[in-house]
């Protein structure tokens, strides 16, 4: 059986975070109807571990319960959502459950006294869950937009769950494929905030993090 406590719990998410960015990779092998839901029920779960990693507050375990039956309510309504003409509420969801799980994640991360292991694996976390945003938010304007990106086909947001999320983490990290580039405004706006935030992000708060941890070590030896 699990245990998950605030010594271990980022290690699930991260497993976790690993595993859905793993699904969307293998999204395109799945019948149309099936993959979506597979994703989404990925994500379910991770609303879970991240529900499980806090000390919650009885406010926050009712957030967490909100969130969760939101996503299952989601998952069990989505063709009709989709039919209804609503496809925008999966994206909507999907991006509140995410920068919630980055708020828990950092309040812990950056709200704490000493650095453990535990704490640097969740910066990582926060690291991936920010790609996770920005490709919402792509896939957001490359559906609200058309022509917002070259590389993108104009077709509904599932289809181009993939390669949002590939698109963001390739530009998250600076590396600049190419293949799929912004075009309008907003989009290249967007573009150049998460390349930014990328970069300071792991220049300034994983190198602090890491400093901080290795001066405990140092503090400890001296004991």
């Amino acid at each position: 059986m699990l245990h998950i406590s605030r010594e271990n719990n980022f290690s699930y998410l991260a497993a976790g975070l690993v595993l859905l960015l793993f699904i969307g990779a293998l999204l395109e092998y799945f019948p149309s109807d099936i993959g979506p839901r597979i994703v989404q029920a990925g994500t379910i779960a991770i609303i879970f571990f991240s529900a499980l990693s806090e000390k919650a507050t009885q406010s926050r375990r009712i957030t967490n319960v909100v969130f969760v039956l939101v996503m299952l309510m989601t998952v069990a309504g989505g063709e009709l959502l989709d039919v209804a003409g609503f496809s925008y509420m999966h994206l909507f969801v999907l991006l509140c459950f995410f920068l919630w799980t980055t708020w828990l994640v950092a309040h812990q991360v950056l709200f704490t006294g000493s650095i453990t292991g535990n704490d640097i694996v969740g910066a990582i976390c926060i690291y991936m869950l920010l790609g996770l945003i920005w490709a919402v938010l792509y896939l957001f304007i490359a559906e609200a937009v058309p022509g917002s990106f070259n590389g993108l086909s104009q077709a509904p947001w599932l289809e181009n769950y993939t390669s949002a999320i590939y698109f963001s983490f390739v530009t998250i990290t600076t590396l600049g494929y190419g293949d799929i580039s912004p075009v309008l405004p907003l989009a290249r706006f967007l573009v150049i905030m998460e390349a930014i935030v990328g970069v300071f992000y792991m220049a300034i708060l994983v190198a602090s993090l890491i400093g901080v941890r290795m001066s405990d070590r140092v503090a400890e030896k001296k004991q």
